[in-house]
């Protein structure tokens, strides 16, 4: 049975990731600050693939060494690990001259920093296999400068770089890197806000382009995924 790492996988894009590839057989390792949440998605995921181990972890990624520890613990369940999606977030907008004194520093460690210790965890066992499919969750901020971005935008661009600079490194070991970088994606985060569910993409749509991307041929990689709402940004 395949394996697959998910950060951020108690809601939103990660949660739907998750489940994705849990119906593809795949057994699955998260992480997550809410341990009865993890509690929670344990049991259910459990009840509905009884053939998958479900490993979850409680972890603040915005720790390095509780990523570290989490990374540890994937490689003590897991003889291998075939897929890693680093999809651990927070988005916080604002200002460059106004936002808090440590807004970046915070959202580097989450959004940045949190990418980049896991996969030094993990890629060793990667290497050692020759094969390996790595996303990191960008998003168009990655691409653009927008708004109200601020530190956030600076994050997502810094991960976009990770994920070519990781590519070009891991390109001899067999080893695939995608940057997926979504526009709106109506997860919890967009309740309540007054955007209607229709205007902006699915958190499906992004699990369905990950699986496509991780079922093509062992030669072939999609460096990176763009999406947006058909009718473009918010």
């Amino acid at each position: 049975m395949p394996h697959a790492v998910i950060t951020g996988a108690t809601q939103g894009i990660g949660k739907t990731i998750a489940e994705k590839l849990l119906s593809k057989g795949y057994s699955v390792a998260i992480c997550a600050r809410n341990k009865e949440k993890l509690a929670e998605l344990t049991q259910e995921w459990t009840a509905q693939y009884p053939k998958a181990t479900i490993a979850a972890y409680p972890a603040d990624l915005g720790n390095r060494t509780e990523t570290e520890a989490f990374g540890k613990y994937v490689l003590d369940t897991f003889s291998q690990v075939d897929i890693l999606v680093n999809n651990a977030g927070s988005f916080l907008p604002g200002d460059i001259c106004e936002e808090p004194d440590d807004r970046l520093e915070t959202l580097m460690s989450v959004n940045v920093y949190s990418a980049y210790h896991l996969t030094r965890v993990l890629a060793p066992t990667m290497k050692n296999a020759g094969s390996g499919h790595i996303f990191n969750m960008c998003s168009v901020a990655s691409l653009k400068a927008y708004p109200n971005g601020g530190s956030y935008s600076i994050t997502k661009y810094a991960l976009l770089g990770f994920s070519d600079n990781l590519r070009e490194e891991l390109k001899p070991h067999n080893i695939k890197v995608t940057a997926i970088c979504p526009g709106a994606v109506y997860t919890p985060s967009w309740e309540g806000s007054g955007v209607p569910s229709e205007r902006i993409m699915e958190a499906n749509d992004i699990a369905s382009m990950l699986w496509s991307a991780a079922n093509l041929s062992p030669q072939a990689n999609v460096e990176t995924i763009i999406m947006r709402p058909v009718k473009g940004d918010l």
